[in-house]
């Protein structure tokens, strides 16, 4: 049974497109009802509506606390228009059906996201007649249609053109999105006042409401189905959310490896760009113009380079994007906080790539980062605080008797900004604030060293090297004597480290021990 939509009650927080959506709705002889603000906007918009305390005959009370809690509402969104006894009983009581409910709730993650927000605040924003209206409608489905989002809007209006009406396929649709709203929203409540009454680092029940924004082409492999799904949680600058201006749709792959190049990027001082492959840096380069470090990044492994995907801190700008069109460059995708005009049109029209690239402006970096890293296993799910922000630079130590020059004291910090990217066993080689040569996810340390060396090739003379983790012996020192490395930059901690200490005496080398590690598996 389809019962044909008399009236419509309407009261949301978000009002995006809802004018032209209660206009649609008038155009069709249906009646609406609202609350508050609602009704205010849409009388502003020229939209006839009837007031519900008029309807009710009782008054907004509390500041708008008590609202739309009142029989008179929810009989005529319970009734079943298929029994005569609830026929009845609307009609003895002078029950208009609402055969159409449009609600959405009170902002109340996007309050508690603002800095300094206090309890009492954030209670305010907790909706109570909302969730019992959606709910009630979304229990009714077999006769009440639910709009809980806006994006539903256009898919209601044309069955009402079409029939007067709503199908009962697409009422259960409404239904399981609502209900899914109504739970999202009360675990954001819990979880805030789960944060405020016992603040502690790991909640004892962790809830995860993520909304799927698009269907990917597939995963790692092509006989793997992949989604990616955001976080409403997360504000600041990100892949989910970024707009893409240009190019293919971002496969599983490539939005890993961009998340780590703007990871890398949004971590390197001044202008900083990276180049990552296979969730690796394969180039990073920090100068005091962004075309400049494009070109020190490029230059870090050209052949890995190729098809790779890159990340910056900064704008780009047309001296940047003219250097990415040089013929023989290609790359997959291409991450900023904006591209100027002029980069866009050169991006997309000088290269043989052209239309291809995935140029994706994700916003201006803020201070906002997660605050926890997920992965899930067999099982269940590991989590554990980001690794972000500086190293305390108060508690590093040179600890060779040769002490490290004023000038290769930024080349290791920058080296140690890298390093922390790579896959351990990680060593990152650095020259001129960029890198030069990597050796990644080795099983020995010694042999990610050699990689790296390899990698620098006639660059490594003079060179910096930064390790993720301890030198369990002093062979990698060694090789990095031999290699013509200029200092090196390590956590420390190891059993061995007098002798790591002694080796790079012997060889003349400064070693600075940080006393933090930055494994990354």
């Amino acid at each position: 049974m389809n019962p044909p939509i008399k009236n419509a009650l309407i009261s949301v927080s978000d009002k995006l497109g809802l004018a032209d959506f209660a206009r649609g709705l008038s155009s069709y002889g249906i009646t609406i009802y609202s609350t508050g603000g609602t009704r205010k906007h849409l009388e502003a918009e020229g939209i006839a509506v009837r007031d519900v305390s008029e309807y009710t005959g009782f008054p907004e009370m509390m500041d708008g606390r008590l609202k739309t809690l009142h029989p008179r509402i929810f009989g005529g969104i319970l009734c079943r228009h298929d029994r005569e006894d609830d026929m009845r009983a609307i009609d003895h009581h002078r029950i208009e059906p609402f055969a159409l409910v449009v609600v959405n709730l009170y902002p109340f993650e996007a309050t508690i996201a603002k800095p300094g927000v206090e309890m009492p605040e954030a209670i305010e924003q907790i909706d109570i007649g909302g969730p019992s209206l959606v709910r009630a409608a979304a229990k009714n489905h077999a006769f009440t249609a639910i709009a809980s989002r806006p994006e539903q809007y256009a898919e209601i209006l044309s069955q009402i053109e079409a029939e007067g009406s709503t199908t009962f396929e697409l009422r259960q649709k409404l239904a399981a999105e609502a209900f899914a709203h109504t739970a999202a929203y009360d675990r954001a409540i819990s979880d805030y006042f789960a944060s405020q009454l016992a603040p502690e680092a790991f909640p004892a029940t962790m809830h995860l409401s993520l909304k799927r924004e698009e269907i990917l082409r597939y995963g790692e492999n092509p006989h793997q189905q992949a989604a990616v799904y955001s976080n409403p949680r997360e504000v600041g600058a990100n892949l989910v959310t970024a707009r893409k201006l240009n190019g293919k749709e971002l496969s599983y792959n490539n939005l890993l490896d961009l998340d780590s190049a703007l990871a890398i990027a949004r971590g390197l001082p001044d202008c900083g760009v990276s180049v990552v492959k296979h969730n690796n840096p394969c180039g990073a380069a920090s100068s005091d113009n962004v075309a400049d470090a494009c070109r020190k990044a490029m230059e870090g492994d050209p052949v890995s380079a190729f098809g790779s995907v890159l990340g910056f801190n900064q704008p780009i700008d047309a001296a940047t994007a003219e250097y990415l069109s040089t013929p023989g460059l290609f790359v997959e995708a291409i991450a900023a906080p904006s591209f100027s005009a002029e980069a866009v049109e050169i991006l997309t029209t000088k290269p043989k790539w052209k239309s291809n690239v995935r140029l994706m402006q994700v916003g201006e970096f803020t201070d906002s980062r997660p605050e926890w890293q997920t992965r899930w296993i067999e099982g269940g799910l590991l989590v554990q605080g980001t690794d972000f922000g500086d190293d305390p630079e108060a508690e590093w130590t040179v600890v060779t008797e040769t002490k490290v020059a004023p000038e290769l004291l930024a080349e290791l910090k920058f080296a140690w900004a890298v390093c922390r990217y790579v896959k351990s066993n990680a060593i990152v080689l650095c020259k001129d604030r960029a890198l030069v040569g990597a050796g990644a996810g080795q099983m020995s340390r010694v042999d990610s060293v050699e990689i790296a060396i390899k990698k620098a090739a006639e660059r490594g003379p003079g060179s910096v090297l930064a390790s993720d983790a301890f030198f369990p012996f002093p062979d990698s020192i060694h090789e990095a004597a031999k290699a013509g490395v200029a200092a090196l930059i390590q956590p420390g901690g190891s059993k061995r480290d007098q002798e790591v200490i002694d080796a790079c005496n012997e060889h003349g080398l400064p070693m600075i021990f940080t006393s933090r590690r930055h494994f990354r598996h």
